[in-house]
């Protein structure tokens, strides 16, 4: 315990103050969580003002130490190399995470990951890009299930803003897949499925259904055709072309129609609308009804399919 307290009073020696220094940054670090656990208590019922106490603490508890630091070896000129090791990884620890957001930041710039007024989903979270800036960026949140089902928990089940303003780490970049709607193309393959049953002409339904998707958008068509022969020349990438097609299949004894076509990344849920609209009017026209779900007893066995 004697040698202990001669290396803590010993500030002419590198060994005295690397112990100092240690004794120095375990103080600093109980008095932080001393700190933070009366802020905890005495504001309980109010999280903002808890929140932010406990960063303060730890932005004040931090520079202090440093500058604490900066003084003890300070006298040791001839090793100012150690000094600034001490003090850079010092700093990096207590700041990794912003200077993980400061990275981040230069990372969705040099890389043009995304840009003000695109539509991305970072993090588990989907939105149009308000503003970027070196530690955060803010987004308006469209809904719509993310990725794996998990997310933010948006009441709005379609891609529509929410009025929710989102803000997101610039380290997100680092350590999440960015998924950006409209970098390259300011539009989207989207589907239309529609269910006949076996005995309703559901070539005359393809038919109908391939009517109205062409009729929806051949705007957009032209333009993505003029965007995916850029991106061929660019980076020898094909993608199919934008011509809008129905697939078709059987499923549990029924007829399955899907419409693939491209729409506006803003107009996907309006032009869908529209297209169901126009689609059921012309069906139900042509006599030809959707399959609904229904049970039947047959032997004393329940059977579910659609009809």
């Amino acid at each position: 315990m004697d040698a202990l307290w001669d290396l803590l009073a010993d500030t002419d020696s590198t060994a005295g103050v690397l112990v100092t220094s240690l004794a120095v940054v375990a103080v600093a670090t109980a008095l932080r969580f001393l700190t933070a656990a009366l802020a905890r208590r005495r504001l309980r019922d109010d999280p903002y003002r808890r929140y932010w106490a406990g960063k303060v603490a730890t932005y004040v508890f931090t520079a202090v130490t440093f500058v604490v630091l900066v003084v003890l070896w300070a006298p040791l000129g001839g090793r100012i190399s150690v000094i600034l090791g001490f003090a850079t990884a010092g700093i990096a620890f207590a700041m990794q995470e912003v200077i993980g957001a400061l990275f981040g930041w230069v990372n969705v710039l040099a890389g043009r990951i995304y840009n003000v007024g695109d539509r991305i989903e970072v993090g588990g979270v989907r939105g149009d890009v308000l503003d970027i800036t070196p530690l955060r960026t803010t987004l308006l949140e469209i809904g719509g299930a993310p990725r794996g089902g998990e997310g933010s928990g948006s009441w709005v089940t379609a891609r529509q803003p929410t009025g929710r303003v989102v803000a997101i780490s610039n380290k997100k970049t680092f350590t999440d897949a960015v998924f950006n709607y409209s970098a390259q193309l300011e539009w989207i393959w989207e589907e239309l499925t529609l269910v006949v049953s076996q005995d309703a002409d559901w070539q005359r339904a393809e038919a109908i259904l391939l009517e109205e998707v062409r009729g929806e958008s051949p705007a957009v068509r032209e333009q993505g055709e003029r965007t995916l022969a850029r991106l061929h020349e660019r980076h020898r990438f094909s993608a199919g072309d934008v011509e809008p097609r129905v697939f078709v299949r059987v499923v549990e004894g029924d007829i399955e129609l899907t419409a693939r076509f491209v729409v506006g990344v803003r107009r996907a849920r309006a032009a869908k609308d529209a297209i169901t609209r126009r689609v059921l009017e012309q069906l139900a026209n042509a006599g030809i009804a959707l399959a609904y779900p229904t049970t039947a007893l047959t032997d004393g066995l329940q059977r579910n399919r659609d009809h």
